[in-house]
C-alpha cells in the first residue's frame, strides 16, 4: 500500500507541475487517506512538486508516523492554518494551490499572513479529485465488497418491517447490521421513510410508525474498507394499488435506461438525460427532483456527477450511482439506486439485490 501511495503522489506531483504550482495543499481527511494512507481526523496535507508534509496536532503525530511513509510529519503549534504557513514560509517561495471549498475566509487569511509574501496562493481544486475519481482495480474491488454487505444489509432490513415498527427503530436496526458485518459505519445519514414522508428524497428517521398500505423508502451505504456504498429500495406494505405499480414500474425502467446508457464515453448528461427520456414518457418527470447520480469512492459523494449539464465523459474506473425517483407530495415516493462501475467495453452493476417491487 505504501508503494501505491507513492504513485498516487507522483501522478499529483506531475499535475502540480503542469499547472505551474509549487504544490497543493488539502484539508480533506479523504485526500489525506487516498495519498498518504493516514486516517487521523485533524491536519493538512501539503504535496509539493518534490516531498510532502502532513501537519497535524499532538492527538495525530504518533499516528501519522505509523500510517504513513515518505512524508515529513510537521506537529502543529497554533492554529491549523498559522502552522501550514510557518511550514511554507521555511521552504522559500512558492505558488501553493488550494480548494477554495476547504478553507474558509478566516483560514485564508492566517495562511497569508504566516506564510508571508513569498508564498502565493492559486485556486486549485480538480487535481486530487480527477485521480480520486478514476478509481484502481484495487479500489473497485473493495467498493465491491462495500457494494454486496449494503445489500445484505438492505435484505435483512427489509424482514424488520411490519406495521407499528419507527422509522428510527429501522435506521438503528440497519447501522447495528452494518457494524455487526464487519462495516465500519454507515457511509451517510440512513434515510427510512413511511408513507407520504417517502415522498421527500433524503427523509430523516422520525418516531412515525409504519402503517398499513404504505410505501417504504430504504437508503443506506456502508463503509467498509475505507470505501462507501449505496443502495436504495422502495417497497409497500400490502397490495400495491394500480398508480404505485405505474410509478414503480416507471422508475424501474428509468434506471435501467440510464443503467445500460452508462459507459465509457458518454458524457454523465446522456445518463442523466435517458432516466428523464423514460419518465418524461410516463409524465412522471414533473416529480424527478434531483439528479440521477454522483460519484461514489472513499467519500459518499464524489465526482462526477450524473445531472443535466454535466459534460464530464466517463471513463473506465469512475464508480457511480444511477437513482432516478419519482416522489408524489401526500402521497409517498419510490427510488432504486444502483451503484455502477465504468469498465473499458462494459458496465458492472455492483449492488445486488432484485429492483423488482416487494410487497410485504
Amino acid at each position: 500500500m505504501k508503494t501505491l501511495f507513492a504513485h498516487r503522489r507522483r501522478a499529483l506531483q506531475a499535475q502540480i507541475a503542469a499547472r505551474g504550482l509549487s504544490g497543493i495543499l488539502s484539508t480533506s481527511p479523504a485526500d489525506w487517506y487516498y495519498l498518504t494512507g493516514f486516517t487521523g481526523e485533524a491536519g493538512a496535507l501539503i504535496i509539493l512538486r518534490k516531498g510532502a508534509a502532513l501537519v497535524t496536532d499532538g492527538r495525530f503525530t504518533v499516528q501519522a508516523k505509523e500510517e504513513t511513509s515518505g512524508i515529513r510529519v510537521v506537529k502543529q503549534t497554533g492554529s491549523l492554518a498559522a502552522s501550514v504557513g510557518k511550514w511554507l514560509r521555511g521552504r522559500g517561495r512558492g505558488k501553493i494551490g488550494f480548494d477554495a471549498a476547504q478553507v474558509s475566509v478566516e483560514q485564508f487569511r492566517n495562511l497569508r499572513r504566516s506564510g508571508g509574501a513569498r508564498i502565493r496562493w492559486s485556486l486549485a481544486g480538480a487535481e486530487i479529485g480527477s485521480l480520486r475519481q478514476v478509481k484502481e482495480l484495487g479500489e473497485i474491488a473493495q467498493m465491491r465488497k462495500a457494494a454486496l454487505l449494503a445489500g445484505d444489509v438492505l435484505c435483512a432490513a427489509l424482514k424488520l418491517l411490519k406495521p407499528g415498527v419507527r422509522e428510527i427503530e429501522i435506521a438503528a436496526e440497519i447501522e447495528y447490521l452494518m457494524r455487526s458485518r464487519g462495516a465500519s459505519g454507515p457511509a451517510f445519514g440512513t434515510i427510512v421513510a413511511f408513507g407520504a414522508r417517502s415522498a421527500h428524497p433524503h427523509a430523516r428517521p422520525t418516531g412515525k410508525r409504519l402503517g398499513k398500505n404504505e410505501l417504504v423508502v430504504l437508503d443506506l451505504g456502508v463503509i467498509l474498507g475505507h470505501y462507501c456504498s449505496d443502495i436504495t429500495r422502495t417497497v409497500f406494505v400490502g397490495r400495491a394499488p394500480a398508480r404505485i405499480r405505474r410509478w414503480y414500474s416507471a422508475v424501474q425502467e428509468a434506471q435501467a435506461a440510464a443503467v445500460a446508457a452508462a459507459r465509457a464515453g458518454i458524457t454523465c448528461e446522456d445518463v442523466d438525460a435517458a432516466a428523464r427520456g423514460v419518465l418524461a414518457h410516463y409524465r412522471l418527470d414533473k416529480y424527478f427532483v434531483h439528479s440521477t447520480g454522483h460519484g461514489l469512492g472513499l467519500e459518499v459523494h464524489e465526482e462526477p456527477r450524473v445531472a443535466r449539464g454535466q459534460r464530464h465523459i466517463l471513463v473506465s474506473g469512475n464508480v457511480i450511482t444511477i437513482e432516478p425517483g419519482v416522489y408524489v407530495p401526500g402521497v409517498g415516493g419510490i427510488r432504486i439506486e444502483d451503484d455502477v462501475a465504468i469498465h473499458a467495453g462494459r458496465t458492472e452493476v455492483l449492488t445486488q439485490v432484485p429492483r423488482n417491487l416487494i410487497e410485504i
